[in-house]
Order: structure tokens, then sequence, then C-alpha cells
């Protein structure tokens, strides 16, 4: 059998893993390690990653627990049969990233709502400031995660690094207005 795929086309990591019924802690976790690092569900047990550097620390650490579990792993090494077989499959990864990049939007939108409630109620507290730097911080780890397995390149991805910047500005801009509550316009 010969292997018709395209010299350029992306090459996977396919995790075929087998764990004991109970307990039901063995899967949740190595269920909640793969989606951690964005490895594709393909069904009940197979996950999908492309062979980059990127994914090796986490589906070493899922198979690590498998092991931990008394379970089964098996890993192979493939590619799409053909050259729209390999596309599909980067379109199905890429799929999972733009549901991520969706969400994350969403919650720059939460962002910028709560910080124009807190000026529409004048709560420039430090209390308050601290909460939402939190908060961007949190926003700044997440697109940093999501730009690392976006390998494929989503097309909600540009659009997420400027709505960060947007997001950043608007805290800086409510970080000045709790200095000025704080310390009065004079200082």
């Amino acid at each position: 059998m010969t292997n018709n795929a395209p010299a350029s086309a992306a090459r996977w990591l396919i995790l075929v893993i087998k764990l004991p019924a109970q307990p039901s802690k063995h899967r949740v976790a190595v269920w909640r390690e793969l989606s951690r690092v964005g490895a594709l569900s393909l069904g009940q047990g197979v996950w999908a990653v492309p062979d980059v550097p990127m994914f090796a620390e986490g589906v070493s650490r899922a198979l690590e627990l498998t092991d931990r579990a008394d379970g089964q792993a098996v890993a192979l090494d493939a590619a799409g049969r053909s050259e729209a077989d390999a596309a599909r499959f980067e379109a199905m990864f890429t799929a999972a990233r733009s549901e991520e990049w969706a969400e994350f939007l969403a919650d720059c939108g939460k962002f910028e709502a709560e910080i124009a409630k807190e000026i529409a109620k004048s709560k420039f507290t430090l209390a308050e400031l601290e909460e939402e730097e939190q908060s961007l911080e949190r926003l700044r780890r997440w697109h940093r995660d999501l730009t690392a397995r976006d390998v494929f390149g989503a097309p909600e991805a540009p659009t997420a690094g400027e709505r960060l910047k947007h997001c950043a500005q608007v805290c800086e801009d409510f970080a000045e207005r709790v200095f000025e509550a704080v310390h009065g316009k004079e200082a």
C-alpha cells in the first residue's frame, strides 16, 4: 500500500487511548489534558494533533496519565492520503481553533462591558482595578495559549490580537480613572 499524501502535507500524531471505565477520574484527566493542549477529538478515545513540538509536552502528559491509570495508548504518525484529505483534516483542526477564538472574543466583550459598567457606576477603587487587571492577565495568557496551538492560522486570530490590544487600552484608561479618584487630580 502506498501513501499518496503530498510531501508538503502536515504530519499528524494520532492517539488511540483506552482507559478503564472506573474510576472515571482517569478518563477525565486524560480528556482535560488533551483538550487543554488543543487536541482534536476524532471519536471516543481517538485524538489528533499536528506533529509539531508545541504539542509534545501535553501529549507526553496524557500518555503518562494513561499509563498511571493502567490504560493503553497507541501513538500513530499520519498524514492525509490525498491533498483533499490533508486539507479536510487541517480544516477540522482550524475550525476547532476558530471556536476557541470566538469564545475568546466573547470574553473580551465581557471584559469591556464589565469596565464600562464600573465606569458608569463611578466605581474607581483599587480593588476593582486589581480585579480587572487580573482579568486582563487571564485574557493575555489565553491569547498566548491559543496563538501557540493555532498552527494553521484561524481567520479570527488577527481580530483577537487587535481585540486584546483594545482590552489593554480600556484597562489602562480605567487605571488612570482609578488613580485620579484615589489620588486626586493634583497627583
